[in-house]
């Protein structure tokens, strides 16, 4: 069986992700399938070259994500430019991956976490979607601490984002993640129980 993981940034997806490993499941981290289309010598990083300018690289050649961040943070019009170039590989590899944990471990459950699921309009890929949620003003106060941002710049952050109410609206299953880590674990637990995989 396979699950689609999101929610939004600074949700605690890394977090609930990490316990169901623990647990037994297989995961597909679709930020990590992010940096493998754009290694050094892949199509996808030349388009972005291409598209964004050298300032975009390291002097090794590797991605600069920090400058294209700045780039594309605050223009809607260069982030979905962006997106067009990333996520057909990206989608590519990741059916590639869940065919392949399928065929090898057809008994385990296989997590893809998507952070940008909905907005890219990936569910039907899955057979249930499991949404970590805290409210809007937590997130915000955990993206500032976590990334050393101003308030407006993550407030922009989770503006390019749907917003998180929608996402828990939608989801088959949902996670809050805004109290302590036990509460989490627990709710990890009765999902993995729930799903018959205890």
């Amino acid at each position: 069986m396979n699950i689609g993981l999101t929610g939004g940034i600074a949700c605690g997806k890394s977090t609930v992700s990490s316990m169901l490993v623990r647990r037994g499941a297989i995961l597909i981290d679709a930020d990590r399938l992010a940096r493998e289309v754009v290694e050094p010598g892949a199509p996808a990083l030349a388009e972005v070259v291409r598209v964004f300018g050298q300032a975009v690289l390291m002097e090794d050649g590797t991605l600069n994500r920090q400058e294209l961040g700045k780039l594309v943070f605050g223009s809607e019009e260069k982030r979905k430019e962006l997106e067009g170039i990333l996520h057909p590989p990206i989608r590519k590899l990741m059916l590639e991956r869940m065919a392949e944990y399928e065929r090898s471990a057809p008994d385990k459950l296989v997590v893809v976490d998507v952070p940008l699921l909905y907005e890219s309009e990936l569910e039907e890929l899955f057979q249930e979607v499991l949404v970590v949620y805290v409210p809007p003003e937590l997130q915000l106060i955990r993206l500032m601490e976590r990334n050393g941002l101003s308030q407006e710049e993550a407030s922009k952050r989770i503006q390019a984002q749907m917003p998180i109410e929608w996402k828990k609206e939608w989801a088959d299953h949902v996670i809050d993640n805004s109290g302590l880590p036990e509460e989490t674990e627990e709710q990890v637990d009765r999902f993995w129980k729930r799903k018959g995989l205890a």
